[in-house]
C-alpha cells in the first residue's frame, strides 16, 4: 500500500457488514462512529483511515491483511477485461473512465460485474446444450450436488459418527443452549425485524446466536443444529467437500450448505438412537416428530440416510414440490430411477395432496418398467410464525420399493402383489405410455402419427416406429 495514498474500500465493507448480518446502524454502534460515516465509507466518498482499519479488525476479529487490500484496482482490472467483450466493440470506453467508474461507483461497478457474469454463463449453458453428447454431464450446479448426494446415497459415516458423539456431550449439558454456553455462545431470541428477517444469526464480535423468536419449536430446535454443525463439525463437512471437484464454486456451497443440514439433522435424531425408533413405530413420522422435537419435513429427511452398514433401514426416495410441479428437493437414498428426473408426473398424488392440506396420503405406483412402489404424501408449510408474513405451501413424498411397504404403519395389513397401482412416468419426455391421458409433451424418440379425422382421449397418438 502506497505510503500516502487514500484507502478506499467500500465494496469490501459493504460486503462485510452483510456477511456479518449488520444494519449499518449496527456497525456504526460496534465501532462507535456514525451511521453516515458508514454510508461515506461504503460508497468509497471517504478513505479508510490507519484507526478505523485497527477498529474493524479489533471488532470483528479479522485480519488487518484481508482488510487493507483494495477492491478499487481490482474492480477496474475485472470491469476493463468485462468491457473488452466484442458486444461493446463500438462503445468508445477510455481506460480512465473505467478507473473512474470502479473507484467512484463501486455499487454500479459490482452490478455490471454480477450482470455479465451471468449473461456469460447463460450463454455457457447454452453452449453445453446444444452441443452436449448423450454422456455428456449436465452443468446445472443443482443437478451436480443432486448427483454427488444420489452417489453416496445421502449417508456420511463420518458425520453420523461425529454427530452421535455431539448429540451425546449436548444431552450432558442439559440442551443445545446449555451446550453452546460452554463455547462461550450466547443464545437469544429476537423479533424477526430486529434479525432483518433472517432466521438464524450469528454475532461473531459478541459471541452471539440469534434465532427469530416466532419459529416453532422444531424449527428453533433445527435452527440450533444447524449452527453447531457449521462450527463443531466444519472440519468434517470440509474434508467431503475437499474430496470431490465440483464444477463450480456454486455446487460446493450448495453440498456444503446441505451437508450441515444432514449434521443438524444427525444431531437432533442420533443414528442408533433414531434408528431404534424407526422400527419400534413402523416408520409413523407424526410419532418419530413427537418423539425427537422434529417436523415431518426434518423426519422424512432422516428416513432418506439410513444406510450405516449393518443398521439400514428401509430406503426412502424423498422429493418436495410446490403447487407450480417446481421440484425444490430431491433426496435419493435408494437409487430408484426417478431420481434424476422425477416428479412430474401428474398421476402422482404427490401434486394432489394440496387439496386436502395437513392429510397423509398413500399410493402404490408402477413405472412403465414394470417397478412398484410405495409413496407417502403430505403438505409442508414454512414461513408461518407471526401475522403478515408469507407462508409457503409445498408437497413433501417419501418413496420405497412396493416389497419394503409392510415395514410401514401405512400400508399395515396390504399385500404389496394385490394392491392396486397407478401407472406414472419418471418424467412425461422418458415415459412412453401411449395411452396416458395426462401426458403433457411427447416422448423422446416417438413420432406423433398423423390422424386428421380421429381424436382419441390422449392428447397425443404415436406412430409404431
Amino acid at each position: 500500500m502506497a505510503e500516502n495514498r487514500p484507502l478506499y474500500l467500500g465494496p469490501r465493507l459493504r460486503r462485510l457488514r452483510r456477511e456479518l448480518g449488520l444494519t449499518q446502524q449496527a456497525m456504526a454502534d460496534d465501532l462507535e462512529i456514525s451511521p453516515s460515516y458508514i454510508a461515506l465509507l461504503e460508497r468509497n466518498q471517504r478513505p479508510v483511515t490507519a484507526d478505523m482499519l485497527l477498529r474493524l479488525a479489533r471488532t470483528y476479529r479479522l485480519e488487518i491483511g484481508d482488510l487493507a487490500s483494495e477492491d478499487g484496482a481490482d474492480y477496474a482490472r475485472r470491469l476493463g477485461d468485462v468491457l473488452r467483450d466484442p458486444v461493446f466493440d463500438d462503445i468508445d470506453l477510455p481506460s480512465l473512465e473505467v478507473s473512474d467508474l470502479a473507484m467512484s461507483f463501486p455499487g454500479v461497478a459490482e452490478a455490471l460485474l454480477r450482470l455479465h457474469g451471468a449473461y456469460t454463463r447463460e450463454q455457457q449453458a447454452l453452449a453445453e446444450q446444444r452441443d452436449a453428447g448423450p454422456g455428456r454431464q449436465d452443468s446445472d450446479p443443482v443437478r451436480e450436488a443432486q448427483r454427488f448426494f444420489a452417489n453416496s446415497r445421502n449417508y456420511y459415516h463420518a458425520l453420523d459418527t461425529q454427530a452421535e458423539e455431539l448429540a451425546g456431550e449436548i444431552d450432558k449439558a442439559g440442551g443445545m443452549e446449555k451446550w453452546l454456553g460452554t463455547k462461550g455462545v450466547r443464545v437469544r431470541f429476537l423479533p424477526s425485524d430486529v434479525l432483518m428477517d433472517a432466521m438464524r444469526r450469528f454475532d461473531r464480535h459478541n459471541q452471539q446466536l440469534l434465532i427469530d423468536d416466532s419459529l416453532d419449536g422444531a424449527s428453533r430446535t433445527f435452527q440450533l443444529a444447524t449452527h453447531i454443525a457449521h462450527t463443531a463439525m466444519r472440519s468434517t463437512i470440509m474434508q467431503i467437500v475437499r474430496e470431490q471437484e465440483f464444477a463450480s464454486n456454486t455446487t460446493a456451497t450448495l453440498v456444503r450448505r446441505a451437508l450441515a443440514g444432514y449434521g443438524a439433522a444427525a444431531i437432533v435424531m442420533p443414528y442408533r438412537k433414531f434408528a431404534r425408533a424407526v422400527e419400534a413405530r413402523k416408520y409413523d413420522i407424526a410419532a418419530l416428530g413427537g418423539l425427537f422435537g422434529a417436523s415431518f419435513e426434518q423426519v422424512a429427511h432422516r428416513l432418506t440416510t439410513m444406510h450405516r452398514p449393518g443398521e439400514e433401514r428401509v430406503p426412502f426416495f424423498f422429493i418436495r414440490v410446490d403447487e407450480a410441479g417446481n421440484v425444490s428437493k430431491r433426496l435419493d437414498g435408494a437409487g430408484f430411477p426417478f431420481a434424476a428426473h422425477g416428479g412430474g408426473c401428474p398421476l402422482w398424488n404427490v401434486h394432489q395432496v394440496f387439496r386436502r392440506p395437513g392429510e397423509i396420503q398413500t399410493q402404490w405406483l408402477e413405472l412403465p418398467d414394470g417397478q412398484r412402489f410405495f409413496s407417502i404424501a403430505r403438505t409442508v408449510t414454512s414461513g408461518r410464525g407471526r401475522y403478515g408474513r408469507p407462508q409457503v405451501m409445498r408437497a413433501v413424498a417419501l418413496a420405497c420399493a412396493a416389497e419394503e411397504a409392510g415395514r410401514l404403519v401405512y400400508a399395515a395389513g396390504v399385500a404389496p402383489n394385490e394392491a392396486p397401482s397407478t401407472p406414472i412416468g419418471v418424467t412425461c419426455r422418458l415415459c412412453h405410455r401411449a395411452e396416458c391421458v395426462a401426458r403433457a409433451v411427447p416422448p423422446i424418440g416417438r413420432d406423433i402419427l398423423a390422424d386428421d379425422y380421429r381424436r382419441a382421449a390422449q392428447p397425443y397418438s404415436f406412430a409404431e416406429s
